[in-house]
């Protein structure tokens, strides 16, 4: 099968556009067509004939978040409409139809794109729910062999799940072909469906929504209530479930809910999937969730206000307490959290059990008619839907046996198989049979491996078969095969610890003395770390502990410089947000291996204190290392361009982006794929090590701006703090972060040793903890999570 080269979409709605966004995103090459405007004929020009998709891609570089990567990606989409352009399609090796859900449409499409379609061209649907049979009914065999469904999750950039539906008729190479390209080139999360309708995700999903929808009323919670149950405190994102209904659009929801009921009239749970009353009367009133600016919640000035039930107009919000809810709070695992929440005797905790219970009976209804197994409609909410657990992780957490105890004295019904389990003396879903982590094999009542996805390391594997070599606090070093080492964080939110610094250096010591050929410093956690622990710091900083904050900088110092100078080499895998000192160990390492979705950034100044995690160094030693074959070249817009990344707390919005702002560098590597990056980690750690590695030479000769630089430094930041831009306090941090990268007020041109960057790094960050503004700065953002500008 030829490879994927480049691709059309056709239909450039939110899905559509979002798709072709993150194909571009991908480097790969797009076609978007849509249909022509009404009232727009062959006199009118391209650009108004295309104006729909025009309009679409513009939609994306606007939208909060973004659909693209940077502003770049936009280039390698082509325009056109479907009147004139289909020809465009006969050079596309996939083509994917994103058009809306109606059968007859779909079907005319097919018609019209079948002359253009190359013969072994793949053409997939991007439908949410309707079957494959029913889409190519009236297509040729030709066809058919290259069709499957490709169910994409909104936006498609963020959201990890892509459902594939292969047709009875489809070629196996044809299926294997986007598979492929979906994980390692889109980097999707795959599961493959059967052709029933709504597929897994949106099957289980839709149905946990109405079934929360539907507990509201029945046991009168406000709204508020039940995103409180419903947010982070089950493993859900903190949209919850009515702030979700707003953000997807309640009409939306209601289309789905109703369509479902239309498709599956013999569903036991059909009556759950009724939109409610109060979906309907919205939906009636206009009030479709944020696109509209008001659904269950409503926004006024800086207030967010909720609909009341009762009177169906908007109020502040209520201060949720309930005591199951605060149980939950102190407990440390999602799983506990969980299993704390539905063990109380209040509403919330009645709210909990019923949507649980209800949720794993349905889910556990569903096999084998949408999914074979537990582990794909796992797969399919937690990446779909952004929960922490799966239905039958939830249900292992929450103890099988006591909890189908409970939903059978509550007249739930419970299927069969799950009671069958339990009588065979299997308490739980899942297992580990010493090599690898098992699931409970419906069909054959015995425990089956988890199947491996392809160049996917989980660290949860190594360490449900392993023991660490090493392991403190803050961290574990894990021997992941192959002649390499992996020091893993585990301390909250990933804050860098002075545990954490002791092990990356043994980590590096053990890595030099075995027989390993390198490390990598990384950890599948949601954040790669937010830095260092601040609360720590202020601590100490008030109790005017000034030896043991110097000792703490000596000991990032240590470590940045044992990675830099290990004699094998040292790859740090990122994710999600790397900031301050998150970012200042990644600087430290031989390569980066980023993970499309890092947002990286040096955020030190926002608390009142510069970067000296040995990151103001970095990037001192980064600007002379720009200039340094060219001794006529200007060192100084390279350091400038580093203090303003510092000085504006620059975060990069991804991967790419943080090559832009000079964090990444043209060696370091990116995977689209977040569960690819570890071992695509591994694997560069062995290809170094495979072509001889040597240790970089110790930068003992580090050309500076000096004193000249920090002059001009000093203007610009004049400028700011005189036009108001910033404050006297954000002015007097930005002229130490100046000092530093500037190697101080020493001559033009001069050349230092690192060390002496090293050691104005720690003067300055050490001064800085003195300064009552910097203690604000820090409790500020400790209590509100938002940065101060004092």
């Amino acid at each position: 099968m030829k490879a994927i080269q480049k691709a059309a979409v056709i239909g450039s709605g939110t899905m559509g556009s979002g798709i072709a966004a993150h194909l571009a995103n991908a480097g790969v090459p797009c076609v978007l067509l849509d249909i022509v405007p009404k009232g727009v004929g062959p006199e009118d020009g391209p650009k108004k004939r295309n104006q729909l998709s025009i309009e679409a891609l513009k939609k994306q570089g606007k939208a909060r978040p973004p659909g693209f990567f940077t502003k770049a990606e936009a280039s390698l989409i082509e325009v056109g409409n479907i009147e004139d352009n289909l020809d465009k399609l006969t050079d596309c090796d996939w083509i994917i139809e994103a058009v809306t859900e109606r059968i007859d449409i779909k079907q005319s499409l097919y018609e019209k794109i079948a002359p253009f379609r190359r013969d072994d061209a793949i053409v997939s649907s991007n439908t949410s729910g309707i079957s494959l049979k029913i889409l190519t009914e009236k297509c040729d065999d030709a066809f058919k062999k290259h069709f499957l469904i490709t169910h994409f999750f909104n936006p498609p950039r963020y959201l990890y799940l892509l459902e594939l539906v292969p047709g009875t008729e489809t070629l196996p190479e044809v299926y294997s072909t986007i598979e492929k390209f979906a994980s390692e080139t889109l980097g999707k999360g795959v599961v493959q469906c059967k052709d029933t309708p709504n597929f897994i995700g949106n099957r289980i999903g839709v149905y946990s929504m109405a079934n929360c929808a539907h507990l509201t009323e029945e046991l009168d919670l406000s709204f508020e209530e039940v995103d409180a149950i419903t947010g982070r405190i089950m493993g859900r994102p903190k949209t919850a479930s009515f702030s979700l209904q707003d953000l997807v659009g309640i009409d939306v929801s209601c289309f789905v809910m109703e369509n479902v009921v239309k498709l599956l009239p013999d569903d036991e749970s059909k009556d759950v999937f009724q939109p409610p009353e109060i979906f309907k009367r919205l939906v009636k009133e206009g009030r479709l969730g944020r696109k509209s600016g008001a659904g269950f919640y409503k926004k006024e000035g800086k207030k967010i206000l909720v609909l009341d039930r009762d009177t169906f107009e908007y109020r502040e919000q209520n201060k949720v307490t309930f005591d199951s809810l605060e149980n939950a709070k102190k407990q440390k695992s999602i799983g506990e959290k969980i299993k704390a929440l539905i063990s109380g005797d209040d509403k919330a905790a009645e709210f909990a059990w019923k949507h649980i219970a209800g949720t794993l009976c349905y889910s556990a209804r569903r096999i084998p008619e949408i999914a074979d197994d537990v582990v794909s409609i796992d797969n399919a909410i937690r990446w779909g839907f952004n929960w922490d657990l799966g239905p039958f992780e939830i249900w292992d957490a929450i103890g099988v046996k006591e909890s189908v105890e409970r939903m059978k004295k509550d007249g739930l019904d419970v299927p069969p198989w799950v009671e069958s389990m339990l009588k065979n003396g299997r308490d739980s879903f899942y297992g580990h049979d010493g090599q690898r982590p098992t699931h409970f094999n419906i069909s054959t009542g015995d425990a089956a491996q988890v199947p491996e996805r392809d160049g996917v390391l989980l660290l949860s594997d190594i360490r449900a078969s392993s023991k660490p070599i090493k392991s403190n606090a803050g961290a574990s070093l894990w021997d992941i095969g192959d002649g390499v080492l992996c020091l893993e964080y585990h301390s909250k939110m990933n804050t860098i610890t002075s545990e954490t610094l002791d092990l990356i250096v043994e980590s590096v010591e053990e890595a030099e003395s075995g027989n390993y050929n390198g490390l990598v410093v990384g950890n599948q956690a949601p954040h790669f770390s937010c830095g260092a622990n601040i609360a720590m710091l202020v601590e100490a900083a008030k109790a005017k502990n000034y030896p043991a904050i110097e000792e703490m900088i000596r000991a990032f110092h240590r470590t940045a410089l044992a990675m830099r100078y290990s004699t094998k080499p040292v790859v740090v895998a990122t994710q999600g947000m790397s900031l301050g000192g998150g970012c200042e160990i990644p600087l430290a390492g031989h390569r980066i291996q980023a993970a499309s979705e890092t947002y990286m950034g040096l955020v030190e100044l926002g608390v009142g204190l510069i970067p000296a995690g040995g990151g103001t160094r970095e990037l001192a030693c980064r600007a002379h290392e720009a200039v340094a074959e060219n001794l006529e070249a200007d060192i100084f817009p390279y350091i400038k361009r580093a203090f303003q990344t510092v000085a504006m707390g620059s975060v990069s919005s991804c991967a790419k982006e943080a090559s832009d702002l000079g964090f990444l560098k043209e060696t370091d590597h990116i995977s689209m794929n977040k569960d690819r990056a570890l071992a695509d980690a591994k694997r560069t750690v062995n290809y170094l090590a495979e072509r001889g590695f040597r240790a970089p030479a110790k930068r003992t000769s580090v050309r500076v701006a000096g004193a000249p630089g920090l002059a001009e430094l000093k203007v610009l930041i004049h400028q700011y703090e005189s036009g108001g831009h910033i404050s006297e306090y954000d002015a007097y941090l930005a002229r130490n972060l100046a000092y530093v990268l500037c190697g101080g007020e020493v001559d033009d041109d001069a050349r230092v040793h690192e060390d002496y960057l090293l050691d104005l790094e720690r003067e300055v960050f050490v001064e800085l903890c003195k300064q009552p503004k910097t203690h604000e700065r820090i409790e500020h953002t400790l209590k509100t999570g938002k940065p101060l500008r004092n």
